[in-house]
């Protein structure tokens, strides 16, 4: 179990800082990320390099943020290396949390299977805002596929960005957000802790729309109540990397506006499969 922080004082000098910061991730990185990511689509339709320099846009803010955040930490005196997850795990998953992490890994592999089957890259039409819309109006199901590489050199870098997202997000959003949180609120309750980091978590990821803040929000609980309960941030972040990367696993050819080439399972007519 994390031993979080009692009080504001642990953070000492820093304290006004770090709450400034953890406000930031609440009510700003929302904004930060809707105007991202509408300038990105509004690029992607002209720019081929676009998605590219997106992902480093992405690298630049995460890690940027990770620094700061470690800064005020290594300012706070009360404030020891277990108090934000960094750490060895020291407690195992309860039932529910052990169970909810079980269903996660299973739904990422089937969602896997399904884009694999190509079936988006059938049944989704070409981004692309309806006729007399502006050129930020896709639906939010085409800003979330929009985010996933195509090409092998977007491909490389998408990787560096989920290992990123694991590494810093965790860090962010459930080792600094939530010792502030603690710190600020006193003797807040487990599942209140959760409650909160499921919801900075989900609008963070405002710009996928409703049902992306909901799938994100539910996920952001998992891994704070991972976090919570084992002490560590070790096994979040190897979820939270996993369930990014396994996009990885999806050929460009089965993404809507993805390379040519056959789908999985399928080769030209008088091929053979390799």
């Amino acid at each position: 179990m994390t031993e979080l922080p009692a009080s504001l004082d642990a953070f000492g000098p820093a304290a006004l800082s770090a709450v400034v910061v953890a406000v930031y991730l609440v009510a700003g990185e929302p904004l930060v990320g809707h105007v991202l990511h509408r300038r990105f689509e509004g690029r992607l339709r002209t720019d081929p390099a676009a998605r590219r320099s997106f992902y480093r846009r992405l690298l630049v803010l995460e890690w940027g943020l990770a620094l700061l955040a470690l800064v005020l930490w290594l300012a706070a005196p009360g404030v020891d290396a277990a108090a934000v997850g960094l750490s060895w795990p020291t407690g195992l998953p309860g039932p529910v949390t052990g169970t909810a992490t079980v269903l996660v890994v299973v739904f990422s592999l089937a969602s896997v299977r399904a884009l694999r089957s190509g079936a988006l890259a059938r049944a989704v039409p070409p981004p692309g805002p309806p006729p007399g819309a502006g050129r930020h109006a896709e639906p939010p199901g085409h800003a979330t596929l929009a985010l996933l590489p195509r090409s092998p050199a977007e491909r490389r870098l998408f990787s560096v960005v989920g290992v990123t997202a694991g590494v810093c997000e965790e860090w962010l959003y459930r080792g600094f957000f939530l010792a502030v949180v603690a710190a600020v609120g006193g003797d807040l309750p487990t599942v209140v802790l959760v409650a909160v980091g499921a919801v900075a978590f989900g609008l963070a990821h405002a710009y996928q729309g409703l049902p992306g803040v909901v799938l994100t929000g539910v996920l952001g609980g998992l891994f704070a109540a991972l976090y919570l309960e084992t002490g560590s941030l070790l096994l979040p972040v190897l979820l939270h990397a996993a369930v990014d990367l396994r996009f990885l696993l999806v050929p460009a050819s089965a993404l809507p506006g993805g390379q040519p080439g056959p789908l999985p399972g399928r080769h030209p007519a008088g091929g053979a499969p390799a």
